[in-house]
Formats: C-alpha cells, structure tokens, sequence
C-alpha cells in the first residue's frame, strides 16, 4: 500500500490509489501527492510510537490522580513527599511525550 497526502489539508490516506475526493476537506484527487517510500514508512512506524506515547500520557494522569489522593490522605511526611513527586514526575512525562507527538505532527509522521 502507498500513502498518498492531500495537499490542501494534510489529511494522509494509505491505499493503492489517491481517493477520489479528499475524506476531511473534499479536494478532488488531483490533490494528492504520493509520499516516498522512506516518508511513508515513517508515518506507519510513528503509528505505534505515537499509541505509546498516548497510552503514557494516560498512565500519567492515572499516576496523578492516585499521588493526589494519597497527599490528601496526608498519612505521614514521607508519604505525602513521596505523592509530590509522584505527581511531579507525572506531569512530566505527560508533557513531553506531548511534545514528542507534537514533533512528530510537525514532520508529518502521523
């Protein structure tokens, strides 16, 4: 399968030939440029990379969320400074594997 890319709207499509019309914006075919082999292989393998990255990005809201209620629980010092970080590090990890989607949106590897 090819990739090809619509040049009014970026919207990519993976088949072995440019659809008819544009599925997002409704640009006609002559619209579509076939991506090389090596851009197109990029696209499929950031497919997996961007799903880890959205899937660390949602155990980080989970790590949040538990580090919060254990501070509100405020058993002892050590515990509560222990949450703190833990919320810290998963704001962190939430943020740049924001950026790194946001990177790869930027080379066209979505």
């Amino acid at each position: 399968m090819q990739i090809f890319r619509c040049s009014v709207c970026g919207y990519k499509y993976e088949g072995p030939d440019a659809p008819d019309v544009c599925p997002k914006c409704g640009a006609p075919k002559e619209k579509f440029e076939l991506l090389s082999p090596e851009a197109a292989g990029k696209i499929r393998m950031s497919v997996r990379t961007n799903a880890i990255h959205a899937r660390l990005m949602g155990l980080a809201d989970e790590i949040q969320v538990l580090a919060e209620e254990g501070i509100g629980i405020n058993l002892d010092p050590p515990c509560v400074a222990l949450f703190q970080k833990a919320v810290t590090a998963a704001v962190e990890i939430r943020q740049r594997s924001k950026a790194e989607i946001e990177g790869h949106i930027g080379k066209g590897k979505w």
